[in-house]
């Protein structure tokens, strides 16, 4: 299955949202009236888009429509899958990509961290990247072994201590490990924090800081969103936002929800890129984000 097909299958139970909406507004008639964009506005928010992005892609729209004197309702919505993949935020780099990088991965307890971790350790061994993971995620149960599970499959080495220790300290051991041993791509799983306790997002901003501090490798954090979340996902983003500064995002668990919307919210909102999508279980579900394909996937029919 191709990137866009696989995509495209995560994305329909969302697309089939978003189509219901659309099929209301063109069976209220072809017409480009007043009614038209306030009705196409409210669509693109009642799919998780978010009203910033919903406001921008419709305004978007009027101005080509009036541009280029486009006749009719569907003429219009052939065209709203580009302006939807306009309203991302793009990366400048891919920091996937590089091979010098450390990887700080953030969220909320259940958001897919962990798995996340371990299949993009799996991609970068493959592609041949000295690989070291740290298992910074000292209180959730089994986080530890899982993360230890996923870099036995992925084959590389991983730096942990025991459940309870301080989750700075197994940075900081994690940093010295990846300089002894040479390792150049180093991605750190932290323990997930409730958005909404100010203690502990301070405490979170304090392993950030130590690790940008101590790492001679240059250093991302990125949020790990579930999807499924929906509006709680984007209040999640602001937060973390603002407490740490973000690089970047990844969106999970697409496959399972009809709010795929919730990922142009955020990017949109908080100028944030998006880097990679979940959209399955298997190992090779988490894929590189592509605006242009996420948008046609979401869209459907109507972006034809």
């Amino acid at each position: 299955m191709g990137l866009f097909d696989k995509i495209s299958e995560g994305l329909s139970r969302s697309r089939d949202r978003l189509k219901e909406q659309m099929n209301v507004l063109l069976d209220r008639g072809p017409e480009l009236d007043y009614g038209f964009w306030e009705g196409l506005e409210e669509a693109l928010i009642l799919s998780d888009i978010g009203a910033g992005a919903a406001t921008g892609i419709v305004d978007g729209l009027r101005e080509s429509a009036t541009r280029k004197a486009l006749p009719d309702a569907a003429a219009v919505l052939s065209l709203l899958h580009t302006r939807m993949a306009d309203a991302f935020t793009l990366a400048e780099e891919d920091i996937f990509a590089l091979d010098q990088v450390l990887v700080l991965f953030v969220g909320v307890n259940g958001s897919g961290k962990t798995t996340t971790v371990g299949k993009i350790a799996h991609e970068a061994a493959i592609a041949g990247k000295k690989v070291l993971l740290g298992s910074a995620d000292t209180f959730r149960a089994a986080a530890i072994e899982q993360l230890a599970a996923w870099a036995f499959r992925a084959g590389v080495e991983v730096v942990t201590r025991e459940r309870g220790s301080d989750p700075a300290s197994v940075c900081y051991d994690t940093i010295a490990a990846a300089e002894e041993s040479g390792a150049g791509y180093v991605l750190i799983d932290t323990a997930g924090r409730l958005h909404t306790s100010d203690d502990l997002m301070r405490e979170l901003g304090k392993v950030v800081s130590v690790v940008r501090k101590r790492s001679a490798l240059p250093v991302k954090t990125v949020l790990v969103i579930d999807a499924t979340t929906g509006q709680n996902g984007l209040q999640q983003a602001r937060e973390f936002n603002r407490s740490l500064a973000l690089d970047g995002l990844i969106i999970t668990k697409l496959d399972g929800t009809a709010k795929g919307g919730i990922a142009l919210a955020v990017s949109h909102e908080l100028a944030l890129p998006i880097y990679k999508l979940g959209v399955g279980e298997g190992i090779d579900d988490l894929k590189d984000f592509d605006p242009h394909a996420f948008a046609k996937a979401l869209v459907g029919d109507f972006g034809k």
